[in-house]
């Protein structure tokens, strides 16, 4: 049995996914500062901002754990069901 092809990702991709993320954060980061409103809620709005990216952080760790268990669960599964089509012969013949 083949082994299921399991996606890399290329360090290209991985910048790419920093940088976006870098300057998302800083261009909201750039707008609330720049906000004609009281320093108060600047706090506010910088602070909501922080709470949204570690929820989306928490999230997205959620999200890889389930998909990693579900992924595990299934190689076990795909384990057995090689261990017993490998442990089977059809030619074999029970002694009653």
């Amino acid at each position: 049995m083949s082994k299921p092809v399991q996606p890399t990702m290329t360090a290209a991709y991985y910048a790419q996914c920093v940088i976006s993320f870098a300057v998302a954060l800083g261009s909201v980061g750039i707008g609330i500062v720049f906000l004609p409103v009281n320093p108060w809620v600047r706090a506010f709005l910088a602070v909501a901002v922080l709470y949204t990216v570690t929820s989306a952080f928490g999230l997205a760790k959620c999200v890889r754990d389930r998909q990693e268990a579900a992924n595990t669960a299934s190689r076990v599964d795909q384990a057995r069901l090689d261990k017993l089509l490998s442990e089977h012969d059809p030619f074999k013949v029970d002694n009653l």
